[in-house]
Formats: structure tokens, C-alpha cells, sequence
């Protein structure tokens, strides 16, 4: 009884069957004799390692089933888009009545001939806006000034033989209209651009300039108003890149700055969103006109 090298036997020892236990040698399992393990073999009187154990399909933790959470495979193996359920796109349009609020204003459905030259077939168009008309205040009140110096001008020469003077003040007077006329021509044809992909500014009448910022390089964005932009709804934004050099930084005096940002901010984070309610909306517009 016991190990030979061990201590000689005591009946009065509590912890000798525990340790005449614990060095019993583990008998060897013949593969011959029957089945081995993970065939329903077991050892000693303890549970059988059994093939009905599925170490795949099971739940991945034990206590998984008591926390009511269970992993989600993907089948595909890559990323599924977010489900845009009603309730979240509910707040995005407008009813029939127009009651419903609306986050953001109507998307434009084609750009402008100015802007389709600058667009590429696979961006989706989402918007262009013209700077707010507080961008010509200044030209407008040289104009509306230079035209009552020119009042003034003619009613004090015009009782004086200095009609040379006259003359002049009228050319100088069209001179300053004339760069009033270019200054609101040049408010006209300058846009910024919203796409799925990129913010862009276009300007210039003779000398065209085109500066872009891809969406995805955008790590900052900001807004700013004035007391005058507030009362006035207009802003400045400021667009922030990874990168060192910015061809589309500061873009002064954009109508409905606030509109706009949730715009731009949408696209960025939300494309879904966006998707979604454009979805939405042609499928009503659609209705509508077979209607």
C-alpha cells in the first residue's frame, strides 16, 4: 500500500488517502481495446468527451445565454450598412401640407449648366448655393454714393461754363457702374458645390478658379456669424485638412450657413441617410404624378 519511496503508512494521518490518490499512476488507454477519447471514452467515472459537443454553432461563452446577447456573423464576411428605419427618416421630410418639420431644406434635382462641367459621372449631385446678396453691399452702396456725387456735380457745374468737367465726372460716374455691373456679374457665377465626394467653389468671369476638398480629407469644419449674420442669415465657413496646403479653406458670406453645415455634415457621416430619403422622395414624387 502506498509508494515505496513515500512515508511509511499511518492510520492516524487525515491526508494519506489524498495523497495515495493523488500518486496512483494513470493507466494506459489501448486504442485497441475500444473506442478512444472523443469517441464517448471516458475516464474513470467523470463525463464522456462526446462528438454531439459543436464547438462552432454553440454559443461562443458561457455566459452568453444569461446575458441574452448572441454574436452575429456576417455572412459575407464585410461591412453591412445600417438599416435607416421610418422613424428616423420621418423627421427628414415634409407631408403633403408641408407641417411637418424638416431638418433640412429640398434637395436640388440637376445642377445648373455652370456646374455640370464640373462634375464627373459617378458624383452625385447634392446642391449649389450662390454667396449671400450682403456680398454685393459693398459695390451697391459705391454705386448708389457715386450716383448722388454725380447729381450733385451736375447741379453745381451746370450753371458754370466748365462742361469739360461735367464730362468727366460722367465718365468716372460710368466708370464706377460699370465695376458694380462686374462685381454682381462675378456674384452670379460664383458657387459652392456640394457633392456626394467633395465641396468645391467656382468663380470668375474671364479667369475661371476651381478649389475642391474631398469629403473624406475634411477633419475639421466650422461656421461663424456676425450679429449682422444672424439678423441677416448668412456666415463664413472654414474647412479644416489632413493636408498642408488647402486650395478651399475659408468660404465668406454663404446664405443659411446653419442648412448648410447639416448638409455637409450629413454626407460626411450619414451617406445613408441622405441615400435613403433621396429613395424616398422619388418614390413619392413618382406616386404623385401617376396619381
Amino acid at each position: 500500500m502506498g509508494s515505496p519511496s513515500g512515508p511509511p503508512f499511518d492510520p492516524d494521518d487525515p491526508d494519506w488517502e489524498r495523497r495515495e490518490r493523488d500518486t496512483e499512476p494513470i493507466p494506459r488507454i489501448d486504442p485497441d481495446d475500444g473506442p478512444g477519447l472523443g469517441r464517448g471514452a471516458s475516464l474513470g467515472d467523470g463525463p464522456a468527451l462526446s462528438d454531439d459537443i459543436n464547438l462552432g454553432d454553440g454559443p461562443a461563452f458561457a455566459g452568453e445565454g444569461r446575458s441574452g446577447r448572441a454574436w452575429i456573423r456576417d455572412p459575407e464576411g464585410g461591412y453591412q450598412p445600417p438599416q435607416i428605419s421610418e422613424d428616423e427618416l420621418a423627421g427628414l421630410r415634409a407631408d403633403a401640407s408641408g407641417m411637418s418639420p424638416r431638418r433640412v431644406l429640398p434637395l436640388e434635382d440637376e445642377p445648373s449648366s455652370l456646374v455640370a462641367r464640373y462634375l464627373f459621372p459617378t458624383e452625385r449631385y447634392r446642391g449649389e448655393w450662390k454667396r449671400h446678396w450682403i456680398h454685393l453691399a459693398t459695390p451697391i452702396l459705391i454705386g448708389i454714393a457715386a450716383t448722388f456725387v454725380l447729381g450733385y456735380l451736375s447741379g453745381f457745374l451746370a450753371g458754370r461754363n466748365v462742361g469739360a468737367l461735367t464730362t468727366v465726372a460722367v465718365l468716372l460716374w460710368f466708370a464706377v457702374m460699370g465695376w458694380v455691373a462686374w462685381r454682381v456679374a462675378d456674384w452670379w457665377y460664383d458657387r459652392f458645390i456640394l457633392t456626394n465626394k467633395r465641396v468645391m467653389v467656382v468663380n470668375g468671369i474671364i479667369t475661371r478658379r476651381v478649389a475642391m476638398m474631398p469629403l473624406v480629407r475634411v477633419t475639421d469644419m466650422k461656421y461663424t456669424q456676425s450679429p449682422t449674420g444672424r439678423a441677416l442669415n448668412y456666415g463664413t465657413f472654414v474647412l479644416e485638412s489632413a493636408g498642408q496646403d488647402q486650395a478651399l479653406r475659408e468660404v465668406k458670406n454663404l446664405p443659411n450657413p446653419n442648412e448648410l453645415y447639416l448638409r455637409v455634415v450629413e454626407e460626411m457621416y450619414e451617406p445613408q441617410a441622405v441615400e435613403a430619403r433621396l429613395g424616398k422622395e422619388a418614390d413619392e414624387a413618382q406616386a404623385d404624378d401617376g396619381a
